[in-house]
């Protein structure tokens, strides 16, 4: 069970055309999507399972993508952390967090049971699903979730104090290992890790301190069964990331140098690379920017693509025209 394109990228094994599928594909952009926003709130959408699976299955067959994900929100853990949040449309919280909520915090065990909707989803989901298609879960970044909570989201760069790493280290990382650990008991084949405010985090504390911390305390835990993304630029100069930090595959975010992450790295897969803010320009104008992505794309041999997940650099954006998303799936899927 599951798409056998993506597997083999996991593998870097695929001598087939490249799996497909978008950050953000059930969302903004899709007509589904918009009709199911019309007659439920997009908490509903994300706590009801059954509401959850319908709007992760909307893009499977709509565009025949190769991979589902979790429909849901990097953020609710820290509901579970006694934080009220609500979205309008995006996530409001009535009070951040602080040093005199820590003596109060759930066990981790208790944090993920208060995700039970998402663990429901993801089985639905994959109930209804073909079986020719795969199903990922997803979990914010340790730091991401910790910058929203302190209402540090906006901030360019930062340096974590004592509260905040005790934040991340002894709060956040063990509810979410404890997330990730039912996520694929559901049934996600992989779990990704979206950790965008990362790139507040300068490189020698990200790469010698907070990476060493996650990967100690959560890759290492579930060996070849995360991806990560962020938009560290210093991701970029760890040289196969996917093998050292015991990963599934990683996500590429800059545009530059795509290609050679396809090459440099020879465990899991690489994600990307195609600008969200291209493919949402009017059709004329992301048809002559696909077709010169797709020319650079051509010139790599098979052999230094056989663990490529072909996708955007991010999420699909909002105003991103379907007739786009339809031909860039229906060209990949022709010409390669």
């Amino acid at each position: 069970m599951g798409n056998i394109l993506f597997q083999n990228a996991l593998k870097n094994q695929n001598k087939d055309r490249p799996p497909i599928w978008f950050m953000r594909q059930a969302g903004r952009y899709h007509s589904h999507y918009q009709e199911l926003k019309k007659v439920h709130t997009f908490e509903q959408l994300c706590k009801n399972p059954s509401l959850a699976a319908e709007t992760a299955l909307g893009p499977i067959n709509d565009f025949n993508y190769d991979v589902a994900i979790l429909f849901s929100d990097i953020l609710f853990i820290l509901e579970s952390l006694g934080m009220n949040l609500h979205y309008n449309p995006g996530p409001i919280f009535e009070k951040l967090f602080d040093e005199s909520q820590i003596k109060n915090i759930k066990r981790p065990q208790e944090v993920a049971e208060d995700l039970l909707f998402q663990y429901e989803a993801i089985s639905l989901t994959r109930k209804q699903l073909p079986q020719s298609k795969s199903l990922v879960g997803f979990v914010g970044g340790p730091w991401t979730l910790a910058s929203y909570a302190t209402g540090l989201n906006k901030v360019q760069f930062f340096t974590p104090n004592f509260f905040h790493e005790k934040l991340v280290f002894d709060i956040l990382i063990p509810a979410l290992k404890e997330n990730i650990s039912l996520q694929l008991q559901s049934g996600a084949e992989i779990v990704y890790m979206f950790d965008t405010n990362a790139v507040q985090l300068e490189k020698d504390y990200f790469c010698n301190r907070y990476l060493k911390q996650i990967k100690q305390n959560i890759f290492d835990m579930f060996p070849k069964k995360i991806a990560y993304f962020s938009k560290n630029k210093n991701l970029a100069l760890i040289e196969n990331i996917n093998e050292k930090f015991s990963l599934s595959g990683f996500v590429h975010n800059p545009v530059r140098n795509f290609t050679k992450s396809l090459k440099n790295n020879s465990s899991g897969f690489v994600q990307g690379n195609f600008p969200s803010e291209s493919l949402a320009k009017p059709n004329v104008d992301f048809k002559k920017d696909f077709e010169l992505f797709c020319k650079r794309m051509k010139r790599v041999e098979i052999e230094e693509r056989l663990n490529w997940v072909c996708s955007l650099n991010h999420g699909v954006l909002p105003k991103t025209p379907e007739e786009n998303v339809k031909y860039f799936i229906d060209y990949i899927r022709e010409k390669f």
